[in-house]
């Protein structure tokens, strides 16, 4: 039975707007318990100035406009002087997302993240995308701890910048960090840089504080998501709390919620463990203040994640330096490329279709056969990761702005030439999300051009999901070639969707190709279509 303390703190909890928990530990709460307020952001791609719903520029204040470094800027120096025992902690991927990153490259995130003195920081994987040295001038222009376990580097900026942990005698806590492992995969790692399995890797950092101090009070800071977090919690010892990012999973009190903030998961002792983490794009700042045991396990808590609306004022001399920032590549933003009549929604390209995904495969395919038009080689059809669509297009005008914070990652066009059966396994390995070749998991959903269809049964295992697959109206054929248009990316190896090779020439980039679309199309009318259909099939049609 709960104490009436408990119960009165509970009766106080709405009125106070914050969640408050207590964990089933408080009964033995002793007296040399401490408390400690721990501030989170993670993924906030290059989102320095508020944006508007779809993470594009807040053109309709009306509709609401979020986030920003201003607001954040406004909210933290409020919660500092109510919390003065705090840590304020960045779960990574600050880059790429807009032209604060597309322009300027790492120069104004560094800049960023010093002025709102960040005391921690783990890596995110687009940390990586534009490369080892372009990361390593990042990290010594930083101010603060940089910490990630299972990332081992050969290249200097990085082996001297990286910790595997950082102890914060002042307050008896160390913090752990830790990247997802599938980096080499989603971004551009050099040949020099392993990133080992996190678990074990945090497991091992965990002991080694143990042994060596007297710290009980442990964190792992995390950029593998939501799913892996648990599985990090229930899989090892000695953690007292998860601060995550890279899976933008909104928790606790936000629209669309997928799980309490904080979700509590038992580790193999059944102690209880808090994760939590802040969705995306700095639209919310995490804030969880936690009661320690002796022992560093948590009794209690109370916080939630503050929404960072219009209502939020902006510090001025904060909001005045991003204006000066924005100047440089206003003009070339601001150009109007063309016009859509209807939302170019990218929401839902990780779940099924889209249209943004589809526009892009579409203009893809079309730039090709432009090229090779009166050619005997002409392409099929073109394929695109969901993970490179970033960003919806609103209805009305389009600007170059949105399309480059829409598709920022300057990939490059490329052909390659695969059998039937090579794409037959292909999309059975982006449909079952285990490629079919190496056996490995694909890290992304995908889009395609409208003259393949593409249908296939979830319920069935890897190697029996995909049902039916149609080019060009017609069963794709064993031993026939087919041209496939994709990016360097993926034709490299990323997001294990295709079997690595460089066997490609690179083309014009991916914004320059949907510009010319636009162009050429505008008013753009296009329709959501249904080219890749979940389904319950009794038989493929193969071959």
């Amino acid at each position: 039975m709960l104490s009436s303390i408990v119960l009165a703190a509970l009766a106080v909890a709405p009125a106070l707007g914050e969640d408050v928990l207590y964990s089933k530990r408080l009964s033995k709460r002793q007296d040399d318990s401490t408390s400690m307020t721990f501030l989170h952001i993670n993924d906030v791609h290059a989102h320095l100035d508020e944006f508007g719903s779809s993470g594009t520029d807040c053109t309709r204040p009306e509709r609401g406009c979020f986030g920003g470094i201003a607001r954040i800027k406004t909210v933290l120096d409020e919660l500092r002087a109510e919390h003065p025992e705090h840590l304020l902690i960045n779960a990574g991927d600050e880059f790429q997302g807009t032209l604060f990153y597309s322009f300027y490259g790492p120069e104004k995130i560094s800049e960023s993240v010093n002025l709102l003195e960040y005391d921690i920081m783990t890596l995110g994987n687009h940390e990586w995308d534009g490369g080892d040295e372009e990361l390593g001038l990042f990290l010594n222009n930083l101010t603060f701890p940089v910490v990630s376990a299972n990332v081992i580097s050969e290249y200097e900026n990085l082996r001297n910048n990286i910790k595997r942990y950082h102890i914060f005698e002042e307050y008896g806590i160390a913090v752990i960090g830790v990247t997802t492992e599938t980096t080499p995969s989603i971004s551009s790692v050099g040949e020099l840089t392993t990133f080992l399995d996190p678990i074990p890797a945090v497991q091992e950092a965990v002991y080694e504080i143990r042994n060596t101090t007297n710290i009980t009070r442990i964190v792992a800071l995390t950029h593998i998501g939501y799913d892996v977090d648990q599985r990090l919690a229930a899989e090892t010892e000695g953690i007292s709390l998860i601060i995550g990012g890279h899976s933008h999973t909104p928790l606790g009190n936000i629209p669309g919620s997928l799980g309490a903030y904080p979700t509590i998961v038992e580790n193999i002792n059944g102690d209880e463990v808090f994760v939590v983490t802040s969705y995306r794009w700095g639209e919310y700042l995490g804030e969880i203040s936690i009661t320690f045991d002796a022992e560093g396990r948590p009794l209690s808590y109370t916080g939630a994640p503050i929404h960072l609306t219009n209502t939020t004022a902006q510090d001025p001399e904060v909001q005045a330096l991003v204006d000066s920032w924005r100047g440089p590549f206003e003009e070339f933003a601001a150009e109007v490329i063309g016009y859509t009549e209807n939302e170019l929604d990218q929401t839902t390209c990780q779940q099924g279709d889209c249209l943004l995904g589809q526009v892009m495969s579409d203009a893809m395919l079309e730039y090709r056969l432009n090229q090779t038009a009166g050619s005997p080689t002409r392409p099929d059809f073109a394929l695109i990761n969901a993970g490179g669509v970033r960003a919806t297009i609103d209805v009305g005008n389009i600007t170059r702005g949105e399309v480059l914070t829409s598709f920022p990652f300057g990939n490059a066009i490329v052909e390659i030439t695969l059998t039937g059966a090579q794409v037959w396994d292909l999309i059975e390995g982006a449909v079952s999300r285990v490629n079919q070749v190496n056996g490995r998991p694909t890290t992304s959903w995908f889009q395609v051009s409208d003259n393949i269809q593409v249908i296939y049964n979830p319920d069935n295992q890897p190697g029996e999901v995909l049902r039916r697959l149609n080019i060009g109206g017609e069963p794709v054929e064993e031993d026939r070639q087919y041209r496939v248009v994709t990016l360097d990316f993926l034709a490299g190896g990323g997001d294990n969707l295709f079997t690595p090779t460089r066997d490609f020439a690179t083309l014009d980039t991916q914004d320059e190709v949907l510009v010319g679309y636009i162009r050429a199309r505008t008013p753009l009318t296009n329709t959501l279509q249904p080219r890749v259909t979940a389904r319950s099939c009794r038989r493929p049609t193969r071959l």
